[in-house]
């Protein structure tokens, strides 16, 4: 009798057990099925700007070289989809040792007078020593009050190690920060960088290019735009542009212009 009872009542405890547990694992997929679905709604596409647009991001901006050929700028300041309009450029100025970009001087004058902030960067080439890569940056863009830091692009090693790479990086950027007295942005590839920069380059802030990803980049470090996409369209320029995004609201953007 003893043993019944025993029996019976670990039955009643097992169907008190079994509902609790069905409670929970029901919670659990939901609180999962909610979050991935959350992070999927977080691009909307925009048909007019051709892409799929992070939603979760209140500036959006492009980047140029020669490549996008002759940019109307007007138009391109205009453009306006729902809440999203193009709220900076960045500008491919200098290349190597002696290369400018032929569009840079037309692009650098005519964003400006259209009121877009600006950034001008440099196409680097490991290869080739970092301070004469400077100068030619130097020798060619003049910042203002309310431009962009400088950005420096590195994505290739160019057949040098890594320690030769992170050397002449390292000179670039020292070289560019005393003359303008601002901190240079570093823009690269998410593997690039993981791969090849280390972490002696962490206080940098950090321009990252990393498409088809539906949250964020996956790259173990602080980061302040991300290129998201290469295919983008906006009026005014008749071939498909690299979209960005700041990751910040505009009082963060507004602290990092040029003062």
């Amino acid at each position: 009798m003893a043993t019944r009872r025993k029996k019976t009542k670990s039955r009643r405890a097992l169907w008190l057990i079994v509902p609790l547990l069905l409670i929970a694992v029901t919670s659990t997929v939901y609180v999962w099925y909610t979050f991935f679905r959350v992070k999927q709604a977080r691009f909307a596409r925009y048909p007019a700007f051709g892409i799929d647009l992070p939603v979760n991001y209140e500036i959006h901006g492009i980047d140029v070289s020669k490549y996008q050929s002759y940019v109307y700028w007007p138009a391109v300041k205009k453009m306006k989809v729902k809440d999203v309009q193009i709220g900076f450029t960045f500008i491919k100025a200098t290349e190597g040792l002696g290369n400018v970009d032929k569009q840079f001087r037309r692009n650098w004058a005519l964003a400006g007078e259209a009121g877009l902030p600006r950034g001008a960067y440099h196409f680097f080439i490991c290869r080739k020593s970092g301070k004469a890569q400077a100068r030619n940056f130097i020798n060619t863009v003049k910042l203002s009050r309310g431009d962009l830091p400088p950005v420096l692009d590195v994505e290739q090693l160019f057949g040098v190690k890594p320690e030769k790479m992170r050397k002449e990086v390292k000179d670039w950027l020292t070289m560019v920060e005393q003359h303008y007295k601002v901190k240079p942005i570093i823009y690269t590839y998410v593997n690039f960088y993981s791969t090849y920069m280390g972490t002696e380059f962490n206080d940098y802030p950090l321009w990252v290019a990393h498409y088809h990803e539906k949250n964020r980049p996956r790259i173990n470090r602080p980061w302040i735009f991300w290129q998201h996409s290469e295919r983008g369209r906006v009026n005014g320029i008749t071939s498909r542009v690299d979209f960005n995004v700041f990751n910040g609201d505009r009082s963060d953007f507004e602290n990092l212009l040029i003062p």
